[in-house]
């Protein structure tokens, strides 16, 4: 298995996908045609052109997968991209089209998976970890699964000196783990997790990023940080514990 997930497709200062560059060429050598899945944004047209303009230098070609049928373009793609937007809207749409069970098997054919923001989100086994507002109404919070753990992109750290008063990015996923106990990766803008077998690393910028698990404190993770053990670490949602 193949998989590149970003946090953020675009960094402060540079242009779209242009902080990235590097491991996506690695993940596309050898390849000429990428599918882009852009139902994370409402105009798709202009989604994939965007997409096939950062990836031009590339020299590969980019099919949006709203151009036919998702399902046969996904059955024949050599490469899978997931773009970001809303991952709700997102969700939502992998199952109208049919795409979850026609990606995730794929990927684990051997397909390279990438995917940046609400794409990375589609990688866990479900939503529940994303920042985004329910904007529609998936038939399921499952996702492709095709990481054994949850990610959360974008993350950031309360800033000290703010007033709000409102829960921390930390805190919603205290409470997600307070119902289910499965690792949650953050992972801070720059920053991607690259997959390559039962191999798997933190990469991007020094920013690194924050293990949660139940029961334990958050754990720093700086660049180039080893996770591979959490892709044998099972995983266990809405755990049913007396509350009283």
């Amino acid at each position: 298995m193949e998989l590149l997930l970003l946090s953020n497709s675009t960094v402060f200062g540079r242009k779209y996908l242009e902080h990235a560059l590097e491991p996506i060429s690695e993940i596309l050598s050898g390849l000429k045609e990428v599918l882009f899945v852009p139902f994370a944004l409402a105009d798709h047209d202009r989604y994939t052109a965007e997409a096939a303009e950062a990836l031009a230098s590339l020299e590969v070609n980019v099919k949006g997968a709203h151009n036919g049928d998702p399902v046969d373009l996904a059955k024949n793609a050599e490469v899978i991209f997931v773009g970001g937007g809303n991952s709700f809207r997102l969700l939502k749409a992998l199952h109208d089209t049919g795409l979850v069970r026609v990606i995730r098997d794929r990927v684990h054919g051997g397909v390279p998976y990438m995917g940046s923001s609400a794409g990375t989100n589609m990688a866990c086994p479900t939503l529940r970890t994303t920042n985004d507002m329910p904007i529609v109404e998936p038939p399921t919070f499952g996702a492709l699964n095709l990481v054994p753990f949850q990610i959360n992109p974008h993350y950031v750290e309360r800033n000290p000196d703010s007033t709000h008063m409102g829960e921390t990015r930390s805190k919603r996923l205290e409470e997600f783990l307070e119902e289910n106990d499965v690792p949650v990766v953050a992972v801070r803008e720059g920053t991607w997790l690259r997959r390559s077998a039962d191999h798997l690393t933190l990469g991007g910028s020094e920013a690194g990023g924050v293990l949660f698990r139940r029961g334990s404190s958050p754990e720093q993770l700086r660049q180039n940080a080893d996770l591979s053990e959490l892709l044998k670490v099972p995983a266990h949602f809405d755990l049913q514990e007396a509350r009283y």
